[in-house]
C-alpha cells in the first residue's frame, strides 16, 4: 500500500515537473521572439541606432526561430540537469538533436541574409554587378562549415566516436580531389580572383595573347569575356587566368583624338590602304593608345565643284592622369609629323585642320 501510494505521489510530481517545464519553455520561446527587439534597444544604448537598426532588420524575420530555439534550449538544460529524466535519456538526445538541427538552420538563414544585404549594400555603393556564382559558392561552403560544426558539437556532446567516420571521409575526399585536381584548381582560383578583385563584373581588360573585351560573369571554374570587334564569347579557366598578366581599363580616362586629314583630290581605294597602313604604323607605338580601337574613315566631299577626300582618324587615348596625358598628347603630335612625312613621300598631298579634337569620354565596355 505504502509503494503503491510513493509510485502515486511520484507520478504526480512528473505531472507537476512536466507542466512546469511546460510553462517555462513557452516563456522561454515567448522571450526568444522578443529577442530581436531587446538586442536592438541594447545596441541603441550602447553602440549606436544604425547598428540597432542593422540588427533588428536582420534578426526580426526569424523571431519564431530564435523563440524555438529558446524553448529548445530550456528543454535541454532540464533534461541534462533534472534527474527525473535520468530514466529516459533517449529523450535527452532527441531534444539535443532537433535542437542542433533548428540552432544549424537558423544560424544559415540569419547568415545568408547578412552576406545578401551586405553584398547588395556594397553593389549599390560601387556602382559595380555582384559575382553571384562566386557568392553562391561562398555561402554553401560556410553553409556546410556550420552544419559540420553543429555535427562535431553534437557528437562530442553525446560520446559518439566520429573518428572512424571522419578518416573514412577524409580518405574518400582525397580521393576525389586526386581524380578531379584541375576542377580543383579552377575552383580554387575562382576563389583567388574573387579575393584579389583583378576585375569585376562589365570591366574591360586586356590579356597577353591579344583577348580584348569585357567580362560577362566570373564563374566557379571559368571566366567569359565578350570580345571587342567580333562580340564573340570566350570561356578562360580561372587557374588560367590567375597565372596571366591582366590589363584592367575600367576606370581609366579615356580621350578621343580626332584628326581630319584633307586631300586636295579623290583618293582612289589602293591610296586609302595605303593611308590607312601609314597612320596605324605610325601610332601603334604610342604608350596608352589603344591601337585596337583605332578608326579611319574616308569620306568625299564637294570642295569648289571639286571632288575630294577627307579622312577622319579617330585615336583612342588610355590614361589616367594628367600629365600621363599631356605625355601622351605630345607623343600623337610627333607621331602626327612622321604620318605627314610618310605620306608626302608617297606622293599624296594633304592638309591637317588644327586643331586637333580631343573628347573626354569613359572608357567603352
Amino acid at each position: 500500500m505504502m509503494e503503491l501510494l510513493s509510485n502515486n505521489i511520484f507520478f504526480s510530481a512528473k505531472i507537476q515537473l512536466t507542466f512546469i517545464v511546460g510553462v517555462f519553455s513557452f516563456i522561454a520561446f515567448f522571450a526568444g521572439c522578443l529577442f530581436p527587439q531587446i538586442a536592438s534597444f541594447c545596441l541603441s544604448i550602447f553602440v549606436s541606432s544604425e547598428a540597432s537598426e542593422k540588427a533588428e532588420k536582420l534578426l526580426q524575420p526569424y523571431r519564431h526561430l530564435i523563440g524555438l530555439a529558446f524553448g529548445l534550449g530550456f528543454l535541454e538544460i532540464v533534461a541534462l540537469f533534472v534527474p527525473i529524466l535520468d530514466d529516459y535519456p533517449v529523450i535527452e538526445k532527441i531534444i539535443s538533436f532537433i535542437l542542433t538541427i533548428e540552432a544549424c538552420w537558423l544560424v544559415i538563414r540569419i547568415f545568408g541574409k547578412y552576406i545578401d544585404d551586405s553584398i547588395l549594400e556594397s553593389a549599390l555603393k560601387s556602382g559595380r554587378k555582384a559575382n553571384s556564382e562566386l557568392l553562391n559558392l561562398a555561402k554553401y561552403t560556410a553553409y556546410l562549415a556550420i552544419v559540420f560544426v553543429g555535427f562535431i558539437f553534437f557528437a562530442q556532446t553525446h560520446n559518439i566516436n566520429i573518428l572512424s567516420l571522419l578518416a573514412s571521409l577524409g580518405i574518400g575526399g582525397v580521393a576525389i580531389a586526386f581524380a578531379s585536381k584541375t576542377t580543383v584548381e579552377q575552383l580554387l582560383s575562382g576563389v583567388v580572383l574573387y579575393i584579389d578583385h583583378p576585375f569585376y563584373i562589365d570591366d574591360y581588360i586586356g590579356l597577353p595573347d591579344g583577348t580584348f573585351g569585357r567580362v560577362e560573369s566570373i564563374g566557379w571554374r571559368s571566366t567569359k569575356i565578350r570580345t571587342s570587334g567580333k562580340g564573340t564569347v570566350i570561356v578562360i579557366p580561372n587557374n588560367s587566368l590567375t597565372q596571366m598578366n591582366i590589363e584592367n581599363f575600367s576606370g581609366a580616362k579615356k580621350v578621343i583624338s580626332i584628326l581630319y586629314l584633307n586631300f586636295n583630290r579623290k583618293v582612289e581605294a589602293k591610296e586609302q590602304a595605303l593611308i590607312e597602313q601609314v597612320i596605324l604604323s605610325s601610332t601603334k607605338d604610342i604608350f596608352g593608345l589603344d591601337s585596337r580601337s583605332s578608326r579611319i574613315d574616308f569620306r568625299t566631299i564637294n570642295h569648289q565643284d571639286e571632288i575630294r577626300s577627307q579622312a577622319q582618324v579617330s585615336l583612342f587615348i588610355l590614361g589616367s592622369g594628367k600629365v600621363s596625358m599631356e605625355l601622351r598628347r605630345q607623343l600623337l603630335e610627333m607621331a602626327t609629323e612622321t604620318i605627314n612625312q610618310k605620306l608626302t613621300g608617297y606622293g599624296i598631298d594633304f592638309n591637317i585642320e588644327e586643331p586637333t579634337i580631343y573628347v573626354d569620354a569613359p572608357v567603352t565596355i
